[in-house]
Order: C-alpha cells, then structure tokens, then sequence
C-alpha cells in the first residue's frame, strides 16, 4: 500500500494514480457485504496509530481493494486533486551520517565503526510542495536525499534477523543542512544545523514494507533544478536498515512512527568543487525507487 496524509488530516491511500479516502471507502465495503458501518472506528484519525495497529492496517487495505474495483470509481479522485502533507507525524526522527561508502569517501576521515547518530525535531517536518524557508542568517544550506524508514512496531533490544518486521514502511526525506554549523563552528552542531524550521521534506506518502520489498539495492537519486546532482543505490549503505534498527534499539525505544534517515549518497553540495549551496528558487525533487518521489522548493 501507499498511505498519505491529505490536508484536512484525511488518511488516504493510493490505487495507481488515484487517492482514496481510507473511510470512505470502508464505509463503502462494509455497506456492499452487509456489516454494519464501523469505519470511523476502524479507520484511526492519525497516520501514527493507523500503522501501529495491524487491524487498522488490514482494514486500509480491504478499504483500498474494494476502491479499486472498476464499479467503484466514484471512491477514487486524481492525484493532483488534493494536496499532500507530510505522511505522518513523527514521534521523533534519527539521522545517520555519512552511512554511505561515496558520501563517506568525499566528506573525509576514518570509516565509522558505528553509526554516527543526530535528532532532527518533529518541527522540521514539512510535506511534499513546501517552499522551504532558510533563516537568512544560515550561508551554507544544501541537500540530502534519503530513504526514511518508519517504525510500525515498537522495538527494543531487536535483533537484525527480526528488524524488518517492525517496519511500517518507507518514504522519502531531505535533510536539509545548514553547513556552517556543522563544519565551520569550534564544535559541530550537528542536529542544530539540520533542525531548522522546514529542514526536513518528507513524503510523498508512506510505501509500506510489502510494497517496497527488501530494501536493499534502492536506487536514490536527487535533482537540482533538473540536474541529477546525486544518484546512489542502498547498496552502498555502511550501516543498512536492519543494522540501524538493531543498534538504535539497543539504546532507546523504537516506537510506532519514529523515523530513521539511513544516510544520503554522494552528491551534496558542501562537497563539489567550488562548493553549491540551496538558494530561493531552486527546486529540488527526490526520488528513491519503489518509494515515490518528493518535489519541494526553496523560498
């Protein structure tokens, strides 16, 4: 399944290019098999206790196959009828640095033998479209694409043969980074630098763990006002998901809609010679396969 948040806080889910409103079209099915109408029940009112609630999950999915029937048109609307915001609301958001082997041979330095951890604020989070504000103050702003996994069952002290069965899915994240705190201060803040008011795009929606597969050799690429500026492959990921999962549950719960940046490829501005950083204007759109893509702007 795909699952996105629709502005007015409806969670909807997608049958190709077309949105369902998840209670809707439960309400719907029930009528059509004869139960009576407990959708409004059934159906959460937040994307964060739909994916922690495996009946609610299974309910989405009967709401969406039935939408998806040829006879049940009127359940569907275009794509671009509605506006997206982000999928979910995060409990709290943990990024991993330089976790893929290209990123890591152009920052510099020794090769981590751990995760390198920082916490972005839940007040970072924007959807797909925003214009993202940078402070004028911040000189440095500049792009990351990454996978997002989100947590859809809660774990603690997991091993990395279990990790994958507490992912809820996945989705799409910019982690957007003010570089001047992070490289040119006498102590790096790292999570200052990328905490930001609207430094972290997501979306476009939440591709569940079923519908993306094994996350193992995604593709990952980011577009700067149409130029590929970073393509890299889930391959590359020093650390992968089940690693990640199993380290940070060793030190703190995992709950139902947490997120965790896996890392971003080669590619980011800091880094190119001369250097390239974000300013208004510049559109960026980020694509991770079997995921979706996320379009949003700089103002």
């Amino acid at each position: 399944m795909r699952l996105a948040t629709l502005e007015g806080e409806v969670l909807a889910g997608l049958v190709g290019e077309e949105v369902v409103a998840l209670r809707p079209a439960l309400t719907a099915a029930m009528r059509a098999a004869g139960e009576p109408d407990t959708a409004a029940s059934v159906i959460p009112d937040d994307m964060v206790a739909l994916i922690g609630d495996e009946a609610a999950m299974v309910a989405a999915g009967r709401a969406l196959a039935f939408a998806a029937r040829a006879e049940n048109a009127a359940l569907r609307r275009p794509l671009g009828a509605f506006r997206l915001l982000a999928p979910l609301k995060p409990g709290k958001i943990l990024g991993v640095g330089r976790n893929y082997g290209d990123h890591a041979k152009e920052v510099g330095g020794p090769r981590l033998e751990m995760p390198r951890i920082f916490l972005k604020p839940t007040s970072s989070v924007v959807g797909p479209g925003a214009a993202v504000r940078i402070p004028p103050a911040v000189a440095k702003p500049d792009w990351e694409v990454e996978l997002a996994v989100v947590i859809g069952r809660r774990a603690r002290d997991v091993t990395e043969n279990a990790a994958l069965d507490h992912v809820a899915g996945y989705t799409v994240l910019d982690d957007v980074s003010a570089r001047e705190f992070q490289f040119d201060v006498p102590l790096p803040m790292t999570s200052f630098a990328k905490g930001m008011d609207g430094f972290c795009p997501m979306g476009p929606w939440i591709a569940t763990a079923d519908e993306v597969g094994e996350p193992w050799a995604l593709d990952v690429r980011c577009w700067l006002n149409g130029e590929e500026v970073q393509h890299g492959n889930t391959r590359d990921l020093i650390f992968p998901v089940a690693t990640l999962i199993a380290f940070l549950s060793r030190y703190m719960t995992l709950e139902p809609g947490d997120v965790i940046a896996t890392g971003t490829p080669a590619g980011v501005g800091h880094f190119r010679d001369p250097p390239r950083y974000l300013k208004p204007g510049d559109r960026l759109r980020m694509d991770v396969e079997r995921v979706g893509v996320l379009e949003h702007s700089i103002a």
